[in-house]
Parts: structure tokens; sequence; C-alpha cells
């Protein structure tokens, strides 16, 4: 077998492929003459050679199997395109599912470089000893997170709830079961919701030596339709019983999959994507409710679902909100309303799936029960699961198991045949209602679940509960923190106390300061933060009074790190801003921060400098103006002239602990009055809204 290639890896690499933390790696470092010398980064992240790693650690008896597939990553990364490494694992994912008895090829690719093919060969050799499967999906796993803004995926709770609704949609009444025998996704990217619909097929005994395909996708990225096509492949070796056929194509242009007629449609189709094909396809067939305006490719694809349906077939599809209300297509909303064929819109929480700054949608279709038919369109289903919170929070801050619980006891308690039962109203869960169609049939069709479900008003009464209980305590801690602060004797005369600038101490090496850096908007991605990325912060951000506005995968930080191309603050640095209007300072916690332009990033030596105690020096608003620069309108601060009290560590502590108590009080203030104005807006609308309770003497 030819060897694979070389790759660079970094300290964090290092410590994945030994099982260890980055601390231990470190340490390594320092107490082995023998540790690899770098071969290229900085000094701050270095690179070392893959190979001289392996070498280091078989030899002092730090690695055996354990990291295998972790030492597999660094060899796809030096593959440098995506899509040859997507070929290049996908290749690998047809052998081993040849060695499981599996006949597959990989449709529509082109021969791979002598390098991938090298690395196929380690993958193949690795997956004996750690499974094929796994090494396959952690692989993927991991080629996805590289690729996190090219590539949109579905989480894996959310596809499931889309497979459930379907479920429960085709099953028509409770207690029924759903039959089904095709399911399509259009686009089906690597094949998340084909891989939901093939467990649920799986758990409910689908037959698996079926000829046809019960699983049939699409998507227009050939790497994404073979390694869709070798994930399904996986997932019917482990006995989910559903074969699939993966097909790359444009299923709005030219679908490859134009003659079927599925029992249920599943797709998450991709937003704003305004070259799909509005010109050439205006007189397609399929535009029986309207010809979607170029503005709404969203709608076009609800659409093409809709004439890829059996009758009687289910569709659900991930929508952005905006498709519900916009103005452009608001006449196919009403046809689809009319029809039937639209029976419900669900509001999910803001961070269920990318982009994870807005609220989607699932919008719940359905085909008429015979071809040419009408379906019932009396009601439609709205549910506003939007402000769905909980205790157990996932790696976007969504509570799954609740989520999915309010969602699907919503849709099973609906009656989706079409036919009105006694009490079904009184049946639905709160933030659930179904609107009459003629009700919504208005200048704009607005579908927006919120503007038709109300707020209960023992909901409203709860929130203010709650509210005021978090007054109480903030105050209370207002109160604590000034009795300690008041406590403070700044009274001490004598001489002005020596200081040292900011410059003085980096040359001293007690610090270094590092400038933040312009970010590379390619990579820089702006909605909530997923897990394994890092949070980005700007000047303008703290300007608009805001938090981080973006964030970078944590492969792009890790790469940026390495060739001193980003500026990431750790935790322990203390991060400075370096402009008048929005000048503060902070010590970093928690997680690690990539700062933009006129940040700065701190870092202390611990046996000079207590992080706190230089925080507390540099935020003083005299030594910030002192330090300003008044040239011109933007008002800069010169980080280097800061001023810095000149005390020994001990000395210093107190100071420390004093200034930590003066960032608490600040903080709870802010929180004071935060809290106040969210009461005053509740007690408000609850007013305006005729709620007070008058009680009877």
């Amino acid at each position: 077998m030819a060897e694979p290639i070389d790759a660079p890896v970094t300290l964090a690499g290092i410590a994945r492929i030994a099982g260890v933390g980055r601390a231990a790696v470190s340490n390594w470092r320092r107490r082995h003459d023998s540790f690899p010398t770098p071969v290229g980064g900085t000094d701050a992240s270095p690179l070392f050679s893959l190979d001289d790693v392996e070498r280091w650690l078989h030899a002092q008896g730090k690695i055996e199997r354990v990291g295998m597939r972790e030492r597999l990553w660094p060899r796809y990364e030096a593959l440098g395109d995506r899509a040859v490494m997507g070929a290049a694992l996908a290749e690998a994912g047809g052998r081993l599912l040849a060695a499981e008895g599996v006949d597959w090829a990989m449709p529509g690719l082109s021969s791979l470089p002598e390098a991938a093919v090298r690395v196929v060969d380690a993958t193949v050799e690795a997956a004996h000893h750690e499974g094929n499967r796994e090494t396959f999906d952690f692989l993927l796993a991991r080629w996805l997170d590289a690729h996190v803004r090219q590539i949109s995926t579905t989480p894996v709770p959310l596809a499931r709830l889309m497979v459930d609704i379907a479920a429960a949609v085709g099953a028509g009444e409770p207690g029924e079961e759903a039959a089904w025998t095709t399911v399509l996704d259009p686009a089906c990217g690597v094949g998340g919701l084909l891989l939901a619909a093939s467990e649920h097929m799986g758990e409910r005994g689908v037959e698996a030596g079926s000829l046809a395909p019960a699983l049939l996708g699409t998507d227009l990225d050939p790497t994404l339709a073979v390694l869709a096509a070798a994930r399904l492949g996986f997932a019917r070796v482990g006995g989910s019983g559903a074969s699939a056929e993966i097909r790359t194509g444009d299923s709005l242009r030219a679908d490859p999959n134009g003659a079927v007629r599925a029992d249920v449609v599943l797709c998450n189709p991709p937003f704003n994507a305004r070259d799909w094909g509005h010109e050439e396809l205006a007189t397609d067939p399929r535009w029986i409710y309207g010809l979607p305006p170029r503005t709404e490719p969203e709608l076009a694809w609800v659409e093409h679902a809709l004439a890829r349906l059996a009758p009687g077939g289910v569709a659900v599809l991930l929508l952005p909100p905006a498709v519900a209300s916009r103005r452009a297509g608001r006449r196919i909303r009403g046809a689809l309303l009319r029809t039937g064929a639209l029976r419900g819109v669900v509001a999910l929480p803001a961070g269920a799936a990318q982009p994870h700054s807005v609220s989607l949608q699932l919008w719940i279709l359905r085909a008429p029960a015979s071809e040419g038919g009408t379906a019932p369109g009396e009601r439609l289903f709205l549910l506003d699961a939007a402000t769905s919170h909980g205790a157990v929070r996932g790696a976007q801050g969504i509570d799954w198991p609740r989520l999915s619980g309010q969602v699907l006891d919503a849709v099973q308690a609906h009656s989706w045949s079409g036919e009105r039962r006694p009490g079904a109203e009184e049946r639905l869960p709160e933030r659930c209602v179904t609107v009459p169609v003629m009700d919504l049939l208005d200048e704009q069709t607005d579908l927006t679940p919120a503007r038709y479900v109300p707020e209960a008003a023992t909901e409203a009464q709860d929130k203010l509960h709650e509210s005021w209980g978090h007054l109480d305590g903030l105050l209370d801690e207002v109160r604590g923190r000034s009795r300690t602060l008041a406590a403070i004797d700044l009274s001490a005369g004598g001489d002005a106390a020596s200081t040292v600038t900011v410059s003085d101490l980096d040359r001293a090496r007690a610090l270094r300061l590092r400038q933040g850096q312009t970010l590379p908007g390619e990579l820089l991605h702006g909605d909530a933060l997923p897990h394994g990325a890092v949070p980005v912060l700007s000047v303008p951000d703290l300007v608009l009074g805001e938090g981080p506005g973006g964030w970078l995968a944590g492969a792009e930080v890790e790469s940026g790190a390495g060739t001193g191309t980003l500026t990431v603050a750790e935790p322990g640095d203390v991060v400075v801003v370096g402009v008048e209007r929005a000048y503060r300072v902070w010590v970093q916690a928690d997680t690690p921060l990539v700062l933009g332009p006129q940040l700065y990033a701190l870092r202390p030596d611990p046996d000079m400098l207590d992080p706190w105690f230089l925080a507390g020096c540099l935020r003083a608003p005299a030594n910030a103006r002192q330090a300003g620069s008044h040239t011109s309108s933007s008002a800069r601060i010169d980080v280097r002239k800061l001023q810095v009290l000149q005390l020994s560590l001990d000395e210093q502590r107190p100071y420390a602990e004093a200034f930590k108590e003066l960032l608490a009080l600040e903080e709870s203030l802010r929180s004071v009055v935060a809290v106040g104005e969210d009461l005053l807006r509740g007690l408000g609308d609850g007013l305006a809204a005729g709620r007070l309770h008058r009680s009877r003497r």
C-alpha cells in the first residue's frame, strides 16, 4: 500500500490524536527535547509534521489505536480542495460498503489524484480497526464542520421531527399508521432527511428486499450526492431496511425523478437562490398555483414538492419565515390555501437550523386524495413554537425533546383528514390554533403563526411573576455589592502612585499585546453560534450595544491563528476596545474570541500581572481620556499609552478583588434596567388588553 501524504497538524490536533488535553501536549513540548520541531505556523500556533508527531508519540508510548480516525483527518485537510476531500471520502465509503457486500458505485465523479488515493487506502486500513460506518461517519462530520459555510445540513433532531410530522399527517387520525413506499428529497445534500426517513421505515419493518428504491434523492452537487449515497448505504447495512437511489441533477430545471410520485416529500431547499430558472421554466406544468416570482425561489420548491406527491401524499419543507409574508408571494399563498394544498405552518425557535439567527418554519402540504381532485381547505393549522425554551439545552440552545414533544402533541391532536371533530379546538395545546382560510385571504395573506396565536393570559402572568422575582433578586444583589464597595476607603494620601504604560509592560514581557485584524468576510457567519465555532467581535457590534455579531468555524480559527491572520483572545486575556465612543475593557472568560480591527488582546504573565488588576487599571475613564487621540471624529485610544499602577503581585490582589466587585455591580445595574423595561412592556400590554383582574369585596 502506498504511504499517505504527510500533513501539518496543530497542538490541538496532536491532543485529539493522543486523546489528551491541549495543556498536556504543551507540557510534553516543554519537557521533552525530542518533541518534533515546528514546520510552519507561528510562535503562538505552531504547525508540526503529522508523520514526525506519530513517530514521536509511538516512541514515547503515548498512542496506540485510539487516535487512528483523528490521524486520518489532517491528511484529508492536506488535500486542500473541498470537492477532492469529499470525493476521497465517498470513494473510501464505497470501498468499505463493498467490503460489507453492498454493490455501490460512485456516480458522476472524476478519478481521484494520487494523493487522494493514498488517503483512501489509509482510511480503509483504519476502518478495519475502528469500524467501517464509525470511521466514515466520523470523517463526514469533520468534513461538514470544516465546510460549514458552504454546506447547509439539517440537524438530526429536526430531521426526525419532520419525518414524524409527515407520519402523523399521513396517518390522518391519531393511532393510525401511515404506510410509505417511497420518500423523496429533491435537494438532499448529504442525505440527513432521507437518513431519518430510513430509520423511521426500518423501525416499522419496511421490507429490506424490496426491488424498488424506497428512498430517492437528488442534489446539484455531485460530491454531496455520492456522500449521501454512501451514508444511506451504511444505514441499510445497519438494518434500517430501506433501499436508496441518489442522483446528481437540478430538481427544478431538469429533475431526474420527474416521473416519481412519492408518498412523502421532505426538503430543506436552498434559501434565497435567485438563479433558480425563472425564465426557462415560465411555462412549466408544475406551476398550477401560479408562476413563482423570481424573488420567491422557495415557493418554486413548494410547488415542485406538490407536483412530486402521489395522491394523498404529504410534504414537509423547512423554509425561511419571509416566505409566509413577502408581498410577492401572496397570490401563490392564497392559491395554496384555497385548494387545501397547504395544511399547516409551524414556527420553530431561532437556532433550530441554518441560518440560526431566524425563526424558520415548517410548511405542511398535502396533495389531493385523487388526481384532479381538491383537498379540503377550510382551516389552516398554525403552531407558534418559536418561543419554546427549556432547562436542557442542545448545541444551539434548543431543548429538542421538549420542542419535538410540543410540536407532535399539537400535530397529533389535529384532524388532518379534513373532518371536523367535536371539541377539536379545545384539544389543541397552547400556542396552537386553526384559522378559517377565509380569514387569511386578505391583501397580505400573511401566514406567520405569531400573528394569529395569542399569548395566553396565564402565560403572560407567569412571565410577569418570573420577572418580578428576577428583579427582586437583582436588587438584593445590587444592595449586597453596594455595601461591599461602600466599605472601601479611598482617603489614603501621600505621594502619587507610580505608573507604567502598556508599551513598557509589553517591552518588559509582563504582557503580550496583540491587535485585532480585518476579518475574512468570505468565511464569517452571521447566525447563532453552533458547537465548536468561535464567536467574532467587532467595534460596530459594541457600538450597537450587541454581543459578537458572527462566528468562524473552529478549523478556520485554528488555521488563522496558526498563520497569524487572526487574533484570538483566550480565556484570561484582557480585551481593550481602542475607540473612545465604545471604550470597554474586560477579562475574557469561558471561551476564545476572535477580534476585529481596533480591538486588542493583552495576555499578562501570571507571575507578574493579575488580569483583573490590569483590566481595572485600564478601564478607568480618566486613563482612556489621557490616551485618546482627538485628531479625528473617531477619537481612537492609543492602547500602548494606557497607564497601569506599578505594584507587586501581592499588592495587586486587593485591587483586583475591588475591580471585580465594581464590574459585577455595573453588570447588575444593567440587568436591573433590562428587566425593568421588560416589566414595563408586559404590564403596559396587559393593561391595554383589558386583563386587569378586579377582585370582589
